[in-house]
């Protein structure tokens, strides 16, 4: 996503942060931030939507949640088709003969969101 983090942070309908509670990160409004900061951090289950988390590695994990946020703003998107869409949600490689488009200039082992055929983020 890159430098489109910034649109995240600073939206239309106001300014959202990112928030780590119990090794998970959090994305939130400002306003929801203010509401939690009056509940006891032991009876807050969950401040906002969630990302990801940090594993006991101190690795990043991105979290299925956060696909509806990030998917508009990335840098780097692959199209399944029809076909290769199923075994992929299966957990399956994409093969090359199942990819639709691809955008330009996308190296090799980056990072992307794969969509369908429809633009819906997978």
């Amino acid at each position: 996503i890159g430098e489109n983090i910034q649109l995240l942070v600073d939206r239309p309908d106001g300014t959202y942060c990112f928030r780590l509670h119990r090794d998970r990160v959090y994305y939130l409004s400002e306003k929801l931030l203010k509401v939690a900061a009056s509940v006891p951090r032991d009876n807050l289950v969950s401040p906002g939507t969630c990302f990801g988390k940090f594993t006991k590695t101190q690795k990043f994990r991105l979290s299925v949640t956060a696909l509806d946020f990030l998917a508009p703003y990335a840098k780097y998107k692959v199209w399944v088709k029809p076909g290769s869409e199923q075994s992929f949600l299966y957990g399956n490689h994409v093969l090359k003969s199942g990819l639709g488009r691809i955008t330009e200039n996308t190296a090799q082992y980056q990072g992307v969101v794969v969509y369908s055929m429809a633009d819906v983020p997978l």
